[in-house]
C-alpha cells in the first residue's frame, strides 16, 4: 500500500541546519508530528545535545528546533512502507527539499540512520549540492547504540550550529 507523508516540515529563515528522517512511523503519522513513538529516542539526544529541558508538547519540540535553527524533515513524500520499517520501504518518491534549502541559509545536513541517509544520497543529494552527514539511527530499533552514544555522536549538530 501507498503512503503519503502528511506531516509539514518544520524550518523558518532563521534554520542552518537541517535533520531528515526516511518516512514518518506509523506512531508520528497517526500525531502529525515526528518521532512520536515514546521510544524513540530522537527528543532526548536533540534536546541534551542542544542543552535544552526534554520537549513533551508538540509545541514544545516545534520551539526546541526553532529556537535552535534546526529544520527537521523527512527525505520520503511518498512509498509503499510496512507498518514502520525503513527496510521495507519501496518505490520512494522524495521530499522537494529545496522549500527549505530556497528559504534558509542551510549549510549542513544530518540523516538519521542508514536508510536516511542512502535514500538522500539516492534521491535529493545532487538537487541541494548538500553532502550529508549520517548520524546513528535514533530509533529503539538501533539497539546497539545506548543513549549516550548517541549524544556523543548527535552532537555535531551542535557543532554545525555554531560555525
Amino acid at each position: 500500500m501507498r503512503y503519503y507523508h502528511n506531516i509539514p516540515p518544520v524550518f523558518d529563515g532563521h534554520s542552518k541546519v537541517l535533520i531528515l528522517g526516511s518516512f514518518p512511523s506509523v506512531k508520528s503519522r497517526e500525531a502529525l508530528f515526528y518521532y512520536h513513538h515514546p521510544q524513540n529516542r530522537f527528543w532526548r539526544v536533540l534536546s541534551a545535545v542542544l542543552g535544552s529541558p526534554l520537549p513533551m508538547t508538540i509545541g514544545e519540540k516545534r520551539d526546541l528546533l526553532l529556537r535552535n535553527g534546526v529544520a527537521l524533515w523527512d527525505v520520503i513524500s511518498s512509498c509503499e512502507i510496512d507498518g514502520s520499517s525503513d527496510v521495507s520501504i519501496t518505490n520512494a518518491l522524495p521530499n522537494d527539499l529545496k522549500l527549505i534549502t530556497d528559504a534558509a541559509d542551510i549549510k549542513h545536513i544530518f540523516t538519521n540512520g542508514s536508510a536516511a541517509h542512502s535514500l538522500y544520497n539516492r534521491l535529493c543529494r545532487k538537487i541541494t549540492g548538500i553532502e550529508a552527514v549520517k548520524l546513528p539511527s535514533s530509533s529503539p530499533a538501533n539497539a546497539g547504540y545506548s543513549l549516550s552514544m548517541l549524544i556523543s555522536e548527535w552532537s555535531a549538530v551542535s557543532y554545525a550550529l555554531i560555525e
